[in-house]
């Protein structure tokens, strides 16, 4: 369960303070695969940021599970970030010089996972996102944009993740293929009972997961 109690960030300007985030509360089941959506400026990356441990809110609790982030030191958030959330961003982000298997590796990797589990869950996931063995042997520079947010989406699950965040996903990708990943997205919520939150310009999109949320001028509409 992700649970949001009255969050705000506030962030200094020249004129004074401005409220990024103003007062947000909901709560989310696992398992459940939610979109935000709100114009440019509307507060969201600001509230993904905050989601992922990456920036802290000024006040209000971020509960995710049994642990509230927004109280972790900065230390603890690190650790936090690397086991319990995974991220998917626009540009895809992978390693250029490493294969796709190795790129989902990476992170349990840095998690001092063994080398015999690392593979059998990268293969795993890789295969649930429609990977041959082949095309898990190939770099990103032979790989389709669509595959590549694959890969990035099967890393961003590897190290059994309880909230995955993706700030426009399919931003990069033409429809047919971001109604893929949207679709892949969805399944992959229910069957590894991970929250899956996702910002989107796709209103089309948008309305067929299980929850959207709209953002306007950092408030909840």
């Amino acid at each position: 369960m992700l649970r949001v109690n009255n969050i705000t960030k506030s962030f200094k300007t020249g004129g004074g303070l401005v409220a990024a985030v103003n007062g947000i509360s909901f709560e989310v089941e696992d398992g459940k695969f939610v979109s935000i959506i709100g114009r440019s400026g509307s507060g969201k990356t600001t509230l993904l940021s905050l989601l992922g441990g990456l920036d802290k809110p000024t006040s209000g609790e971020i509960i995710v599970g049994d642990q509230d982030i927004s109280k972790m030191s900065d230390h603890e958030l690190i650790a936090y970030r690397g086991a319990r959330i995974g991220f998917v961003f626009q540009g895809y982000n992978l390693v250029p010089n490493l294969t796709a298997i190795e790129n989902v590796t990476l992170p349990m990797e840095f998690a001092h996972k063994p080398k015999a589990d690392r593979l059998e869950r990268a293969a795993k996931l890789l295969k649930d996102v429609g990977f041959t063995d082949a095309e898990m042997d190939r770099k990103p520079g032979r790989l389709s944009g669509g595959q590549q947010q694959r890969v990035a989406i099967a890393r961003s699950l590897v190290n059994h993740p309880k909230l995955i965040l993706a700030d426009e996903p399919t931003g990069n990708l033409d429809s047919e293929t971001g109604k893929m990943i949207f679709n892949l997205l969805h399944r992959l919520a229910k069957s590894e009972n991970t929250t899956i939150i996702v910002v989107t310009h796709d209103l089309d999109i948008a309305g067929k997961t299980d929850k959207t949320f709209r953002l306007q001028d950092g408030k909840l509409k």
